[in-house]
């Protein structure tokens, strides 16, 4: 569903400038100017009071408190402030991330790593994904404002400037950079770096908005967190994690589809070539099950490469077991001409969350109780 621009409510976009510690000047488009910094409230249409700006739910709702011209605009908290920028690193996908990295360090370790070593690669790690997601959200900030799932993101809302938001992202990714390279290692910083440069130049920028597969070659830098987890450990690589990036690998795009096919009107409306988006829901679920049965083939073969113990081949075969029942149950229901939300998509969502966490949290118990 599109956003409505903002002259269908006769007013024009006000950005909070969060950034600086300067009061600005916020143009309105009849030449008035307001004071101060506008405070922006989660958007849904309002029934109008004195003095006030009121958008619709693609934009924020700035309320003056008083007349536009008097300059009594309450200035946004700093939990406000703080809130947005959080916001802006997308935190569930950062844990996502980091539940794939520490896992393992404590399979290269074969045990439990140094907890210092560990505490720093997650913190340089989480800095690192949350500079990533910034510059997604600054960059897709046309896109999450058409779509009803992003349009409440600091960026669309202009809780937060564009070049705030660069700079945000710079410096997030700067200091991660630096903890990991003076902390853990620059090998695991190079990785770092190549993971967000991939992820943010190839994939927000280009994939994501022209091709279909975009989620299949896009979804190789958050393959790198285990990889960045083994090398933090052993400042090198060997085959076992890089079957653990292939598991992430096959993972996202029975991940991604699931939930696009959830939201395929916002990505149609969006003008985001997600799969779902450009090719029948009964052809998308039969991808779906091919890489899901890659995932699960991929997860059990670390079993003999990693020399694990019986407790992570047990649960990657009872856990993939149930991931594949929710995809071929998926396949039957668009083949039974199911569509969105009737395709029941989001078992499969959120399974494949729990799925990765528990075959991670078994690669790193195992080794405890076997070696």
């Amino acid at each position: 569903m599109a956003a409505a621009p903002a002259d269908a409510v006769g007013v024009g976009v006000i950005q909070v400038a969060v950034s600086s510690a300067h009061v600005g000047f916020y143009p309105l488009p009849d030449g008035r100017r307001l004071h101060g910094t506008p405070r922006a409230y989660p958007g849904r249409l309002h029934r109008p009071e004195e003095g006030s700006v009121t958008h619709t739910d693609a934009h924020p709702v700035v309320s003056t408190a008083g007349s536009v011209e008097s300059g009594s605009v309450p200035a946004a908290t700093w939990r406000d402030v703080v809130k947005a920028y959080v916001a802006l690193t997308k935190p569930r996908i950062v844990e996502l991330l980091l539940v794939t990295t520490a896992p393992a360090m404590f399979l290269a370790a074969r045990g439990v790593p140094h907890l210092a070593l560990v505490f720093w690669t997650l913190i340089a790690g989480g800095l690192a994904a949350a500079s990533a997601n910034t510059f997604n959200c600054v960059l897709d900030r046309d896109i999450d404002e058409k779509m009803r799932r992003t349009r409440r993101r600091p960026m669309p809302r202009h809780q937060v400037s564009p070049r705030a938001g660069t700079i945000f992202g710079i410096v997030l990714g700067v200091a991660a950079t630096l903890l990991f390279g003076f902390f853990v290692n620059w090998l695991s910083a190079v990785l770092a770096l190549v993971a967000n440069a991939f992820y943010v130049l190839v994939y927000t920028m280009w994939l994501k908005r022209s091709m279909s597969q975009n989620i299949v070659w896009g979804g190789i830098a958050g393959c790198f967190p285990p990889l960045i987890g083994w090398t933090a450990v052993t400042n090198s690589v060997a085959l076992a994690p890089f079957v653990l990036f292939a598991i992430v690998f096959f993972w996202t795009p029975p991940h991604t589809w699931a939930l696009a096919f959830r939201y395929r009107a916002d990505y149609a409306a969006a003008e985001v070539p997600m799969l779902p988006v450009v090719m029948s829901a009964p052809r998308v679920a039969k991808r779906i099950l091919i890489y899901s049965i890659l995932m699960v083939a991929t997860s059990i073969s670390l079993w003999p490469i990693a020399d694990t113990g019986w407790l992570y081949p047990a649960v990657a075969i009872l856990g993939g077991a149930v991931f594949l029942i929710e995809a071929i149950g998926l396949l039957r229901r668009a083949n039974a001409g199911a569509l969105d939300a009737a395709l029941k998509p989001m078992r499969l969502f959120h399974w494949s969350n729990s799925y990765l966490a528990l075959i991670f949290l078994a690669a790193a118990i195992d080794p405890l109780i076997f070696h």
